[in-house]
This record gives structure tokens, C-alpha cells and sequence, in this order.
């Protein structure tokens, strides 16, 4: 009996040894060492039932997505994509099927085959809450920003990004990138424009995928823009620098070296732009940037694509043939879209803005007005406001960036309703250049300026200390009655306007 027990004890022994091989040969298949995310994850276009998940391997991978109510458990929802070279290693996920107004939590990871599981130290993590109802009268806040990390003002050595931290600090519900979030025309050297000292870019003027996605990576490397992007939906639009200067699709072209001459920047730009941002891509319209999300019974948002579709800058602006900044599509969608929309505020997305002058004398007009020239795109802009007049569309705000400094606008464009009035917010830089300009347009759109910040003198002589005071961002509160208040901040959250509209009807 006794040598059976011993038998029996060697068996079991061999048995349990044989198990822990196997279960070590399934380890080894399950993780694979060298696959890690690079550049943290991010939740965007967030609706009340779908969201979009982003993330970056280091090399070819399968990317994994794990979604759930619980922290404790990400495996409710599981998805998988193989991300490529192609695409610089990155991948989008969309997952539907939520609740309005919940909370999720998300883990991202990659692995080299379709059996896995998530390694914590190689992985990343994050949290959305996804839209209310359409009929929720719960209060909304919200950021929104643009230009980081253009004229050689970029991540500092010892602060990175530091007005991310501020609108993280903020706690608002999602956070609106509005243009000009890389500088691919730009670089970022050791010593910057104020005098710091920076992390270098390690690249050029982007003339080629490398380059454009390298301007990307850079700015995603700082914690502070990570940590926001992993607790906060995002939502992305383009403006010029995410190409080249004052770029359309006609006048996308740089004749100089590093450039190819005549070799259109404008495919790299989108391509490089569509990789590197949690944009809601439809196969069905490609390549398409413009879009509307409600939030809740009191804010839509109308994202407009200000570059895809536009006419070249230098053409006139002839009322018997208008110029178009949008595009004939883009401009009947967002018609249709203003006119069908039941929340109580439209608010507009435009990364050029409206009556500050942008472009130049010999290139033409940027941004929506003439200024002093006939190159602008006002026609086009009264045709939108008139829409809205006409429908009765009252409750507008237009959110602009673009000019690096803040401002704030009331518009009366037509003297037979003094009724009808729009506001325009405008903020920036998050972290570039100040470039205060003190002239806007004053004769079509019953322009009056309500509030300027940035520096005297353009900010020639500033260090870099003096130079982050007029780093800003804006946020729009509103309430569960609909009242609404804007607030534009500093890069340490000090309030330096505030605005608050009631509804009309």
C-alpha cells in the first residue's frame, strides 16, 4: 500500500510539472515581450452610443480593445484590428452598443497573434463617459483649443505641455482640438523662441509620411496631453498647419527644400492626420472630417472641415459667383443639419475665424473675412447667417483658434433684425507663438469687439515665463435650464473673460 502512495504522489508530481510546462508554452503564445503601446490611448468621437479607442504599437501587432462598465473587468466588449507600417503602427476601434451617459473604462494592448491577454505594464488605459440622451437636460462643460507647438514654442524640457494639466483639472466632458495641433511645416529645436529649453523634435518641415507622422509622435509624448486624451472624449478637426501654411487643395504646393516642388502635401497631411486621431472614419464617405454630435437635450456640435474643400485663397470673392471655404456638400449638410437640430445651442466649430484677418496680401485671404482686400470667403458666411436668420436659428455660438491670441465677438450682420446676433469665442495658443492683432473686419458684419487678451507689442522680448501667461484655452458651460457661459483661461486656469447667454425661445 505504502509503495502505491509513493506511485500515486510520483504521478500527480509529474502531472503537475507537465501542466505548469504547458501552461508557460501558453504564456509564451499569449504575450509577446517586445510589443508595447507607445504613445498612451484616446477616446473620440464619443456619441450617447458609440465611441472611438486609438493606440500605437511599436511594431505590427494585433491591437486589442477591452471595454467595460466595471474597472475591475475589461472584458464586456473585446475587439480586435491589425495595425501596419502602413499607417505608422496605429489603430482606431470603434465599439457601439453603449448607454448614453455612462461611464466606461477601456484597456488597450497588442499582441502578435488573436489569442491574448493584457499585460498591465505593457498596456495602456483610459475612461469616456459617453453623450446623454438627446432628451437629457443634464448641464454640459466642455474645452476646447488650438495651436501647440508652432514657431519653435514646443514641449518644454521640465513642463512639456502644461495647459493640458490645467484642462484636466477642469473635469470637462469632452475637449475639442481645433486645429493646428501639430505644426508640420514647423520644427522644434533645443533652445525655443522664449528662451527655454526644449525637448528637440528631431525632425524637419514634413514633406513626406515620415515627417508628418513624426511631428504627431512628438506631441503625444507629453504626459500631460496623454493623461488628458486617456480620461477625456476628444474630438479633431485640421486647420492649416496640419498640412502647410494657408493650404487648400489648390494651393497645397512648396516650391523650396525640403519640398518636392509641386508634389500636393495635402494627401500626406489627411493621411497622417486620419492615423494619429480617434476620428470616426465611414468607408462610405472617405476621407470626410465634418461632422455633428449632440450632447444632451442643449448642445450640438457642427465640427466644419475649413480646408478640404475651398477655393484657393487668392480668388475673388464675387457676389455673382461666391468663393467657397466649405464645399457645396459640406455646406448643404451643415444646412440641413442647423435647420433639423433640436438642441438648444448650435454651436460651430471653425478653425479660421471670422473677422480677424488671416492670409496675406499676396496669397489672399484665410479665414472667412475680406478685411481690405475682396479675397475673403464673406459671401459664403452671410449665406450661412441668413440661413440661420431665416429659419429662425437664434441660439449660435461659433468657436474659432487659428490667430494665437483670444478675442471675443458679437455679430448684428443684418440692420432689419438687431434680434439676431452671434457670438464668436476665439482662443489660442495652447502652446505656440503670441501673435496679438488688433484689426478685424468692421464692414459686413456689424463686427463689435468685445475682448482681446495677448501681449503688447506682439510679444517680441518675452521670456518664456512671461510668454506661458498668455497661453489660453476656452470652456462653455451649460446648465440644465440651458443658459449658457463661456469662460476663456490662462495656461494656469486664471479667468480672463467670461461671457453668459441666455436662450432665445
Amino acid at each position: 500500500m505504502k509503495n502505491k502512495r509513493i506511485v500515486y504522489a510520483i504521478l500527480w508530481l509529474l502531472i503537475g510539472v507537465s501542466a505548469i510546462i504547458i501552461i508557460s508554452k501558453e504564456s509564451a503564445i499569449f504575450a509577446d515581450e517586445s510589443l508595447f503601446v507607445t504613445h498612451g490611448a484616446a477616446a473620440g468621437d464619443v456619441t450617447s452610443h458609440s465611441a472611438v479607442i486609438w493606440s500605437r504599437s511599436n511594431k505590427e501587432a494585433i491591437m486589442h480593445v477591452a471595454v467595460s462598465r466595471n474597472q475591475a473587468s475589461y472584458g464586456s466588449v473585446h475587439k480586435k484590428v491589425r495595425v501596419s507600417a502602413e499607417h505608422d503602427f496605429t489603430g482606431k476601434i470603434k465599439i457601439d452598443n453603449l448607454n448614453p451617459d455612462t461611464l466606461y473604462y477601456y484597456r488597450v494592448w497588442f499582441s502578435s497573434n488573436e489569442r491574448s491577454y493584457a499585460d498591465a505594464q505593457k498596456s495602456a488605459s483610459g475612461t469616456f463617459r459617453t453623450a446623454p440622451s438627446k432628451d437629457s437636460a443634464k448641464p454640459v462643460k466642455f474645452a476646447w483649443g488650438g495651436d501647440l507647438a508652432g514657431q519653435n514654442v514646443c514641449r518644454d524640457s521640465v513642463d512639456g505641455f502644461p495647459i493640458f494639466m490645467t484642462i484636466e483639472a477642469m473635469n470637462p466632458d469632452f475637449f475639442i482640438g481645433l486645429g493646428d495641433m501639430i505644426y508640420a511645416d514647423g520644427t522644434c529645436n533645443e533652445i525655443g523662441r522664449y528662451g527655454n529649453r526644449q525637448i528637440d523634435g528631431e525632425f524637419i518641415q514634413s514633406f513626406d509620411m515620415f515627417n508628418f507622422w513624426s511631428h504627431w509622435k512628438y506631441n503625444r509624448e507629453d504626459s500631460h496631453y496623454k493623461d488628458l486624451l486617456s480620461k477625456v472624449p476628444y474630438f479633431a478637426i485640421w486647420d492649416d498647419h496640419e498640412v502647410v501654411n494657408d493650404f487648400g487643395p489648390l494651393h497645397d504646393t512648396r516650391n523650396t527644400l525640403p519640398y518636392v516642388a509641386g508634389e500636393h502635401l495635402l494627401p500626406f497631411g489627411l493621411a497622417a492626420f486620419l492615423d494619429y486621431n480617434p476620428v470616426d472614419e465611414n468607408p462610405e464617405t472617405p476621407n470626410r472630417l465634418y461632422r455633428n454630435i449632440q450632447w444632451g437635450r442643449h448642445v450640438e456640435l457642427f465640427i466644419l472641415d475649413t480646408r478640404q474643400y475651398r477655393d484657393a485663397n487668392f480668388e475673388i470673392d464675387d457676389p455673382t459667383k461666391p468663393k467657397t471655404m466649405l464645399g457645396r456638400e459640406q455646406l448643404i449638410w451643415l444646412k440641413d443639419k442647423l435647420k433639423k437640430s433640436s438642441a438648444t445651442w448650435k454651436v460651430i466649430v471653425s478653425s479660421v475665424p471670422m473677422s480677424i484677418p488671416t492670409g496675406s496680401a499676396e496669397g489672399g485671404r484665410d479665414g472667412w473675412a475680406n478685411f481690405d482686400q475682396n479675397t475673403g470667403f464673406e459671401y459664403e458666411l452671410l449665406d450661412i447667417l441668413r440661413f440661420m436668420k431665416k429659419q429662425g436659428i437664434y441660439n449660435t455660438i461659433w468657436l474659432t483658434t487659428d490667430v494665437h491670441f483670444a478675442a471675443v465677438f458679437r455679430y448684428t450682420p443684418f440692420i432689419d433684425d438687431s434680434s439676431f446676433q452671434v457670438y464668436e469665442f476665439v482662443t489660442g495658443p495652447l502652446n505656440s507663438g503670441l501673435f496679438p492683432n488688433f484689426n478685424y473686419d468692421t464692414t459686413t458684419l456689424g463686427t463689435e469687439r468685445l475682448f482681446l487678451y495677448g501681449p503688447d507689442g506682439g510679444g517680441a522680448g518675452l521670456n518664456y515665463e512671461q510668454a506661458k501667461l498668455f497661453m489660453n484655452f476656452g470652456l462653455v458651460e451649460v446648465d440644465e435650464k440651458g443658459n449658457l457661459t463661456v469662460s476663456i483661461s490662462n495656461i494656469y486656469g486664471d479667468i480672463k473673460h467670461k461671457t453668459t447667454l441666455l436662450p432665445r425661445g
